[in-house]
Order: structure tokens, then sequence, then C-alpha cells
């Protein structure tokens, strides 16, 4: 392969890890708070909404920050933003 580009940055082209990509998915369910906290909402908030009392309406309109088991597995998805 002949190329005009030096031999080392030839050399790193090849050694650079790919990028990591975001999960589009994960990353319209999922959010950073402002202290750094991941924060998710709640699940099952259109399901039978008219017929769930108000109090807990109001409680799907929140966020709710996630479990410590899952945060790891959720920021290597966000890992790319």
């Amino acid at each position: 392969m002949t190329s005009k580009l030096p031999k080392s940055a030839l050399q790193n082209e090849e050694n650079d890890v790919p990028k990591l990509k975001t999960h589009k998915g994960a990353a319209a369910r999922f959010r950073y708070s402002g202290g750094g906290k991941l924060m998710r909402m709640y699940g099952g908030r259109n399901h039978f909404r008219r017929n769930k009392r108000r109090p807990v309406r109001v409680l799907f309109g929140r966020t709710v920050e996630v479990s410590q088991t899952d945060t790891p597995r959720i920021k290597r998805l966000l890992a790319g933003q």
C-alpha cells in the first residue's frame, strides 16, 4: 500500500480502537441528572392511564434513579454520547 502519509500515521490508524456508538433506544429512555446520576422514567405509563388513581398518574411523570446493578450496563450503552 503506497500512501503519502508518514509511516507513523498509518500505524496509529491500525491500532486505534473503533468508536463506541450510542444505543439510540437507551439514549431515548435514560438521562443523566445534573449531579451525574443515571435517571429513568417509570414503565407502563400509558397503559390504562384513565383508570389509575391521580397520585399514581402524578408519580409516572417523575424520573427515578436507575438501580446500581443496572447502571454499568446502561452506561456502556450510552458510552458514545
